[in-house]
């Protein structure tokens, strides 16, 4: 079992930055396809950004481009997720899944292609 687990949400002013980590205890993130999501109240869960696991390649969602920056900490196993330029609607919990070898974060991030989800973090953007 994968246990994975969110960290880093929380209050922002529009305009500012967060920074959101993903672990796995006991399992190497790097063998992994890392996807993050948000999903919003009354609303459908959508991709932010992935890493993929066998070139490190990176995809992110139109919304989010030249704002959110993905990338992991191999020593760490820990992958991360930068958000800068916060807008309220961004405002969401935002969760990490993981995919265990190739096959996702070919150029998109969707969350039928994840098998493992961690609980979520919220976060808020408000002034």
């Amino acid at each position: 079992q994968v246990q994975v687990v969110e960290s880093g949400g929380g209050l922002v002013q529009p305009g500012g930055s967060l920074r959101l980590s993903c672990a796995a205890s006991g399992h190497t993130l790097d063998y992994y396809a890392i996807g993050w999501f948000h999903q919003a109240p009354g609303k459908e869960r959508e991709g932010v950004s992935c890493i993929s696991s066998r070139d490190g390649s990176t995809h992110y969602a139109d919304s989010v481009k030249g704002r959110f920056t993905i990338s992991r900490d191999s020593a760490k196993n820990t992958v991360y997720l930068e958000m800068n330029s916060l807008k309220p609607e961004d405002a969401a919990y935002y969760y990490c899944a993981l995919h265990l070898g190739p096959g996702a974060c070919v150029g998109r991030v969707e969350p039928y292609e994840y098998q493992y989800w961690g609980q979520g973090t919220q976060v808020t953007v408000s002034s």
